[in-house]
């Protein structure tokens, strides 16, 4: 084939479900009903750490239009455990909110009165709430059979880092913290399931329906051909709808109901299924009075919540991603999730990224400020050049990381507003190793009608999916956007695909797009060239034809040539990402994240606002440039939450303070830059279609650091904890003045 210029990718067309959202027709779980469908309401433990002495439901059976109570008493014979937790609590709950029962009723009001008149008798146990109790000498124990609170444990190790801090010109020792966020994606999780005869159905606002699948039939002791995910649109995600949160529960509501059965969240009910990980950060760096890093050291605790969810591989994340982007000799990392009597912590934009680049990158600009050298410049000589190793045993960095801190400074103008020796601004660089597993399946069908239908599994949460496989196939094989259709994924149809998440999508599901179209597009000429009855590569495709020469045949004649006219033939192409597409190396990219921000700060108030945000996004190629814009600044605004304003307030005993959207504030318009800035750098050396790197996470690891950076530089305090609330500035500008 003679290579084609390109058409469609790269450039920002239309989203081909913008139509859909802004008219309403979009229908996200909330807007589907099954026939038959009963509705549910979860009964949750008042309690942060109690025995379950008795459950009655007597009173809620009997209530008119009740279907089914469903207890700990009706799963016996399942296999009850996933991700660390029980389908419902068996014999103890763990943090207050932890589902205990289950009604379905015909309709929400009466679900809601019967769920009231559950009476659940407790023994209260001893609470560890945050991560000092938790680790606290005699700690109460959240799981029995173990001897600490420590869920998990990760470390990285290189060289000697010891004797590397002893022959350091200066070493710097410092301890940050984190707060427990939530996501806030705007549909709440939700659930229908169906139990029947052929196995179970279910509709969910899962972003990773094969993994959910999976453990549907492990707790259920079903094969994975018996149970059916079906996935609509979601309204956001972010990771919170990442592996399998309350499914199981709904599945064995409607099994004892014997018909469909439909639970949604609420805000506060999601606040507690699923948050980010609170942390406290002690690390330790060492110097070269030329600003050369000789070793790094850090010891992480994160607050896992009550169960395992993501927890394990947050840790094991946090553990790398505190290195930084920065060549590092000596390493001794380590990482540690907590059991805590609070909701489950797990997977949230960048896991166990935001938490460690918010302590590191703070430090290197206080190491900055004693070397006396520029913060650019003291990162510009130490960041990784393309192909050096981060981390033993991963794959070396696959991003020009000088080059796109050049464009950082160069857009900002740093180096001339930081003549200004109290200026506002600040910047900060980081690297993730994007989690993304290499596995993904495509098809591509072309149907009689000249219709291309794409069967991908991967999930629209609003990130643009859809749109940007419907652009790499419509390269591929030259058509109009408008004839390509992708639906949700349907794991009874669709392919298998790993999940949604890690800024995996466009890279590893579009290149298996990609090769179901090339799929396609090789039958296609195959079929033109022997109707031409020329070679193979004389045969060109354009707007959805066949040429050679004067020689024409569209998509439709060649169906017709293959099976018969009016006989509705179809072809299909097959394609697939598999660990080979990085030769078995992982991660499968490297994603970057850098940014500067200028801030406007109110002493008298400590009120503090980003007036300026610039950031830059390496992402290879960008098949969607104005979905890749809004994918970063969408990720800044929730940086700029979590660094300002966000935390999730537990009381000593369990209770979360602020379980609503009044009292837990996030982002609005009125927090939005003056001047709001995305540098996309595309050197084409990612590993996805036309050389394209998942992004989407970045965008927000850069803004914490850099607001507190800024605000060093502006007033000479330092601040070690987020979030930056006025409060605690006024109160940290004002303890300086003494």
């Amino acid at each position: 084939m003679v290579k084609q210029s390109l058409k469609f990718v790269g450039q920002s067309v239309p989203r081909v479900d913008g139509i859909e959202k802004v008219t309403g027709q979009a229908k996200f779980l909330g807007d589907l009903a099954v026939p038959g469908m009963l509705h549910g309401k979860v009964v949750r433990s008042s309690y942060p750490h109690a025995r379950i002495v008795s459950i009655d439901a007597s009173k809620a059976e009997a209530l008119e239009g009740v279907a089914a109570v469903l207890t700990n008493a009706d799963i016996s014979d399942l296999n009850a455990i996933y991700s660390g937790r029980p389908v419902i609590a068996m014999n103890k709950v763990r943090y207050v909110g932890e589902p205990v029962a289950a009604v379905a009723a015909v309709d929400q009001a009466t679900a809601e009165q019967a769920a009231a008149l559950i009476e659940v008798q407790y023994e209260e146990l001893p609470v560890a709430i945050g991560i000092d109790r938790a680790r606290a000498p005699g700690a109460a124990l959240i799981h029995e059979g173990r001897s600490d609170n420590i869920c998990s444990h990760e470390s990285v190790v290189r060289g000697d880092v010891h004797e590397a801090f002893a022959q350091s010109h200066l070493v710097l020792e410092d301890q940050f913290t984190f707060p427990m966020v939530y996501h806030y994606a705007m549909e709440p999780h939700a659930v229908i399931a169906h139990w029947n005869e052929d196995g179970v159905t279910v509709w969910s606002s899962a972003q990773h329906p094969f993994q959910v699948r999976g453990d549907i039939g492990k707790v259920f002791r079903l094969p994975t051909s018996r149970v059916r995910m079906v996935i609509s649109y979601l309204g956001g995600g972010y990771g919170s709808k990442s592996y399998t949160k309350f499914e199981p529960l709904v599945v064995a509501l409607a099994r004892k109901a014997k018909a469909p059965v439909r639970v949604c969240n609420s805000v506060g009910e999601s606040m507690i299924t699923v948050r980010r990980h609170a942390a406290q950060v002690r690390i330790k760096t060492g110097f070269k009075n030329d600003g050369t890093i000789t070793a790094r050291e850090a010891e992480i605790y994160l607050d896992t919540g009550a169960y395992d969810d993501n927890g394990p591989a947050v840790t094991i994340r946090a553990a790398t991603r505190v290195i930084g982007p920065y060549r590092i000799p000596n390493i001794l990392t380590h990482a540690y999730s907590v059991y805590t009597n609070s909701g489950s912590a797990g997977s949230f934009r960048a896991i166990g990224a935001p938490q460690v680049i918010f302590a590191g990158e703070s430090q290197i600009d206080i190491a900055a400020a004693r070397l006396g050298m520029d913060p650019a410049e003291l990162r510009q000589k130490n960041l990784l050049k393309k192909g050096e190793e981060l981390r033993p045993g991963l794959k070396g960095i696959d991003a020009d990381l000088n080059y796109g801190l050049k464009k950082l400074v160069g857009a900002s103008q740093w180096k001339s507003i930081t003549k200004k020796k109290a200026a506002p601004v600040g910047l900060a660089c980081a690297v993730t190793n994007a989690g993304a597993t290499p596995v993904s399946v495509a098809m591509a069908r072309l149907q009689s009608d000249g219709v291309v239908n794409l069967f991908a599994g991967s999930t629209e949460m609003g990130q643009g999916v859809r749109t940007v496989l419907s652009q790499i196939a419509a390269e591929e094989l030259s058509i109009p956007l408008g004839r390509i259709r992708v639906a949700g994924a349907d794991t009874k149809v669709t392919p298998y695909d790993s999940s949604t998440g890690s800024s995996r999508s466009t890279t590893c599901m579009g290149n298996a797009v990609q090769g179901a179209a090339r799929d396609l597009r090789k039958q296609l000429v195959m079929i033109a060239a022997e109707t031409f009855r020329v070679p193979q590569n004389q045969v060109k495709l354009q707007d959805g034809s066949l040429i050679s020469g004067e020689a024409r045949l569209t998509f439709q004649e060649a169906l017709e040539r293959r099976f018969g006219k009016g006989s509705g033939g179809e072809l299909i192409g097959h394609g697939e990402t598999t660990p080979g597409l990085t030769e078995n190396k992982m991660p499968v990219f490297w994603e970057v994240g850098m940014g500067m921000v200028e801030l406007q700060i109110d002493e008298d108030t400590g009120e503090i606002g980003v007036k300026r945000l610039i950031s830059v996004a390496d992402v290879g190629k960008a098949i969607h440039p104005g979905g890749c814009v809004g994918q970063e600044e969408g990720a800044a605004m929730m940086g700029i939450g979590h660094t300002l304003f966000e935390q999730m307030v537990y009381d000593a005993n369990g209770n979360l303070l602020n379980p609503n959207l009044v009292d837990y504030r996030v982002p609005s318009f009125n927090d939005t830059p003056e001047e709001f800035r995305t540098i996309l750098v595309e050197n084409e050396d990612g590993p996805g279609p036309y050389g394209v790197r998942g992004m989407g996470e970045g965008g927000l690891l850069s803004v914490a650091p850099s607001v507190c950076n800024a605000l060093e530089r502006a007033t000479g305090v330092r601040i070690k904890d987020l979030p930056l609330t006025p409060e605690r500035v006024w109160r940290a500008l004002k303890e300086a003045k003494k």
